[in-house]
């Protein structure tokens, strides 16, 4: 029952009903990563090929983060609980259908709607736990919602060996739509209606060009991450377009008397300076996490399985991290437990610039866990900051700031860790003599080799030249040394951004200068 004050007696409940439906898109995620073998196989999956199979991860990922700005005005104008429920549904259907694709362009289909449910549903969440939450028990709320990333990322793997085990490719699609049946029942029962009073029209321009600006300024990032150069037209002219509609989009929120997205809201140094740790944050943790991936199942020579194990590690840390930020923050105000966030973070960054085919797994895994623990750190005072100055009608739209920078965070850390390791790696291979070069070797193979480093690895299993992979291993360990300098440099700025920007501890709502006034032009717009 809402008690007028937008909070709730029921706020466990409601906590719970959210991070379930939070969870769903992060254990999706995951799930999909395990499904790309599979997938790719003729007999047992779709046979997608490279570039299909990208275009099922992006076009969730474009869609989704085009969209996030939409997502929550649609929260602040007709109710988080409303848009939580067409979130929903929206993506059980889309899971459903993806499940049942006859060819990887229907799948790439029902990806995008999965990324249009996503959107609704991520800002959502947020914007319902900010509202229905008392202020005293809001940053530990919080912990438990930024904490789900991490359990969706650990659960997922797991789930999506045991159903690819013994069910079909479609199976990891599937599974999402029992957990929408149980979270869209849960919303019905307990989530109460928080709709912001007196609030106007939709923005449909407004929208129209946030979803067109986002979208072609993460089209041109994942092109651009796809091994595009930079100054390619399929790189820059959507990072130009978008750009420039996103700058007319904000010059139209601004002389809007209904804007979707405030810019009013960047005017609190808390939630400006929290949106740009969050986006290097993001940036650096989704970076290092690419070039994880490919160092383990390379040069340490692990399967995708155990790989995904030992990457675990990670996720239990963010889920710990998040637990132990609000009693840190208590201690050490939310600036220096975020500084202290990133610098750990920083360390295992650039521990990665020392790691060769030996280094024990144990010392893998404890610096996943150390990094995870400090985007845990990060992660939760810096969405309470941001959030605690926030008018709860526009709660919808400061969540959606929220969950954009995270999105655009992770796609640019991959696109600039993927340029850096590629043109490292190249560079590295074309000066070194490869082995066989000439004879054993054709002009095409040679390039292949100098493409990638798995490219270089099937290579030389079905030349049986074992000095080639060698050649390829240590290529990429150097290519890894240089992307992971620069992740790690990137985090510093990260660190210098939180203590110059989070040095005043987080506002209660009623010590926000203008909140009253704020409220009341919300009300009346």
């Amino acid at each position: 029952m809402n008690n007028g004050t937008g909070k709730t007696s029921r706020s466990w409940p409601v906590l719970v009903v959210v991070v379930c439906a939070q969870m769903l898109i992060w254990l999706d995620t995951s799930v999909l990563n395990v499904a790309v073998t599979t997938l790719a196989d003729p007999a047992e999956g779709l046979g997608a090929t490279p570039a299909e199979l990208e275009w099922v991860a992006s076009a969730y990922t474009l869609v989704f983060a085009g969209a996030l700005f939409a997502g929550g005005a649609l929260a602040d104008r007709f109710g988080p609980r409303t848009t939580l429920l067409a979130g929903l549904a929206l993506f059980g259907a889309a899971s459903g259908a993806g499940a049942f694709a006859s060819d990887p362009t229907g799948l790439i289909m029902a990806r995008a709607v999965m990324g249009a449910g996503s959107a609704l549903l991520m800002p959502a969440t947020l914007s319902v736990i900010v509202r229905s939450t008392p202020q005293e028990k809001r940053t530990r709320a919080i912990a438990i919602w930024s904490s789900s990333s991490g359990l969706g990322v650990a659960v997922g793997p797991v789930v999506g060996g045991a159903l690819l085990s013994t069910f079909w490719w479609g199976s990891v699609f599937l599974v999402n739509v029992p957990i929408v049946a149980l979270c869209l029942a849960g919303v019905a029962a307990v989530v109460p209606e928080l709709k912001a009073p007196g609030r106007g029209r939709l923005d449909l321009p407004g929208m129209a060009l946030s979803v067109l600006g986002l979208g072609g300024v993460v089209y041109g990032i994942i092109e651009l991450g796809n091994g595009q150069t930079w100054y390619g037209p399929h790189v820059l002219l959507p990072l130009l377009l978008g750009g420039a509609l996103l700058a007319a989009f904000v010059a139209g929120q601004r002389r809007s008397p209904a804007p979707s997205l405030d810019p009013r809201l960047f005017r609190q140094r808390g939630f400006t300076a929290g949106s740009v740790v969050l986006l290097i944050a993001f940036m650096a943790l989704a970076g290092h996490l690419f070039y994880a991936a490919f160092y383990l199942q390379g040069p340490r020579g692990l399967s995708p399985a155990d790989a995904g194990t030992v990457m675990v590690a990670a996720a239990i840390g963010i889920v710990l991290g998040s637990q132990a930020a609000p009693a840190m923050s208590r201690r050490l105000t939310a600036r220096w437990t975020v500084a202290a966030g990133i610098l750990a973070t920083a360390a295992t960054y650039l521990a990665y610039a020392w790691l060769d085919g030996r280094t024990p797994i144990w010392f893998i895994a404890a610096l996943l866990w150390i990094q995870g623990f400090g985007m845990g750190l990060i992660g939760t005072p810096v969405t309470a900051v941001m959030m605690s100055g926030v008018p709860p009608g526009l709660a919808g739209a400061g969540s959606a700031v929220n969950s954009v920078t995270r999105q655009v965070g992770g796609t640019l850390g991959v696109a600039m860790a993927g340029s850096i390791l590629s043109g490292v790696y190249r560079a590295r291979m074309s000066d070194a003599e490869l082995p066989g070069a000439g004879r054993a070797l054709s002009p095409a193979a040679q390039e292949q080799a100098r493409a990638s480093a798995e490219a270089a690895r099937s290579l030389a299993g079905s030349l049986r030249l074992p000095e080639l992979a060698a050649t390829a291993d240590r290529a990429f360990l150097h290519a890894m040394s240089a992307a992971t300098v620069a992740i790690a440099a990137l985090a510093l700025v990260g660190f210098v951004v939180s203590v110059v920007g989070l040095r005043t501890p987080a506002p209660r709502p009623g010590d926000v200068p203008g909140r009253e006034a704020r409220d009341e032009q919300v009300e009346s717009a």
